[in-house]
């Protein structure tokens, strides 16, 4: 990856045109259930979604398997697909952008108001 490449994110592009065409040739349950982890796996990203990348490939690749396999999403992903994103982001307590926010936020009011009371 270049410079060029990653200032204007053209290479996300060109990777997430490629996991799409992948999932196209998908079942449709399977193509469901991508669609689901790539909403849920979302609040896990950074700005530019970088970071998921990785992740997503790996998810892909898991669904594509079982679908090859005959499985059904129910006996790979289970009814708790929320939480298995959440296993993928690091952890069920991951912290995801809401948080941080949260988190910058109540940093930033009490130094505020630390220094209005002293």
């Amino acid at each position: 990856m270049n410079f060029w490449e990653t200032i204007t994110g053209s290479d996300l592009t060109r990777e997430w045109k490629a996991f799409e065409a992948r999932a196209a040739a998908l079942p449709a349950d399977h193509r469901a259930a991508w669609e689901q982890i790539k909403g849920h796996l979302s609040l896990y990203g950074d700005f530019t979604g970088r970071n998921l990348m990785p992740i997503l490939d790996n998810a892909l690749g898991l669904l594509e398997e079982t679908a090859a396999d005959g499985q059904s999403i129910q006996d790979v992903l289970g009814d708790d697909i929320q939480g298995f994103c959440a296993a993928l982001a690091g952890d069920q307590g991951a912290r995801n952008f809401r948080d941080r926010w949260r988190r910058q936020l109540n940093r930033n009011v009490a130094r505020k108001l630390g220094r209005l009371g002293g």
